[in-house]
């Protein structure tokens, strides 16, 4: 640990994405600001790149200017990839290849809300610890099946440093300036903002199981747990009660009771919610996420998210918006829905 007086100053970058989450890259900014102004010197440098130097604008109404991309020789310290919107807007292999020049230098790479999946893309997170907010993560699965994210608020492996987004990036610049700058230091920074509980790596990302789904009986949220671990082949009611310490009959009996569905529906719906997000989130066909959300069929998948839904997945698709790279597949789409 330096004292600020002796610190010197660590150049921070930001490459941002066109639609990057403004939340996210305020989170992940403000801190290094606060602790120059708390320091009454300059400890890190702030700068923004984007693929084209410009105004980038983000997910509200604010824009960030930008320069070029970094090149080898930019003096940075770290480089944060800031992403928001859905991987097809994040194939650019310009940004690839810069990313790989700057880290084959020693640069620390990290990655912010849909930032880590630019990382992986890149072909930077091979052997390495790291995750990706919640509503990424199962389009990277998809994408990249040799790698896994951990359900964390963020991570910090080696020169690797990703982190879900939202309001997680004060946590983890919190745990930047305390490895650099001790933890008295990095509480008067977080006080800074009010951030007075501060979350560990490992914290999750979404409320528990039982708040989102609204039940707390122990045996039905093992099972609701289940049915999210076990989407690609579903698993029987049989192997549900088992895994639950019950009988099938009484697993029915908790879905009447508490969800006032069937097991069968419940485990269509989350299912099919999941199917959603790789809709929203991945360029996959309807054929293929069919697959991946254990239905027979494109047309068996279609039939049953127009039934939840009321639209079919190729308008689901549709309706998200930037999918101006997608013709092709969302064209596919309409003959799978058939």
């Amino acid at each position: 640990m330096r004292s600020s007086k002796d610190a010197p100053v660590r150049r921070i970058g930001f490459l941002l994405l066109p639609g990057f989450a403004l939340m996210s890259f305020a989170a992940a900014s403000e801190p290094f600001r606060a602790a120059n102004l708390i320091a009454g010197r300059p400890l890190y440098e702030i700068c923004a790149f984007a693929e084209t130097p410009a105004a980038v604008p983000s997910s509200g109404t604010a824009t960030v200017p930008a320069a070029a991309l970094p090149a080898r020789g930019s003096g940075l310290d770290t480089l944060f990839v800031c992403a928001g919107g859905s991987p097809e807007d994040w194939h650019r292999p310009a940004v690839h290849a810069a990313l790989r020049a700057v880290a084959s230098e020693g640069v620390s790479i990290g990655g912010i809300s849909g930032g880590p999946y630019v990382l992986a893309a890149a072909g930077l997170l091979a052997g390495r610890r790291f995750t990706i907010h919640w509503e990424h993560a199962p389009a990277l699965r998809e994408a990249f099946p040799d790698l896994m994210p951990e359900q964390a608020r963020f991570v910090i492996d080696r020169d690797r440093l990703t982190c879900g987004g939202g309001v997680a990036p004060l946590d983890m610049m919190h745990a930047l300036i305390a490895a650099r700058m001790g933890a008295d230091f990095a509480r008067r920074v977080s006080d800074w903002f009010l951030h007075a509980d501060v979350g560990e790596a490992a914290g999750p990302q979404r409320a528990s199981l039982a708040e989102r789904y609204g039940v707390h009986h122990p045996a039905l949220v093992t099972v609701l747990a289940a049915m999210e671990a076990n989407i690609e082949t579903p698993l029987s009611r049989a192997a549900m009660a088992r895994l639950a310490g019950v009988s099938p009959r009484h697993v029915d009996r908790l879905f009447a009771q508490h969800r006032a569905m069937s097991f069968s529906e419940a485990y269509r719906r989350v299912r099919l919610d999941h199917a959603k997000r790789l809709l929203h989130e991945s360029p996959l066909r309807l054929a293929e996420i069919a697959y991946a959300t254990g239905f027979s069929s494109a047309g068996h998948f279609s039939r049953s998210f127009r039934a939840a839904y009321g639209s079919s997945p190729s308008e689901a698709r549709r309706r998200r918006g930037s999918l101006s790279e997608m013709g092709r597949v969302v064209a596919q789409d309409r003959a799978d829905d058939r």
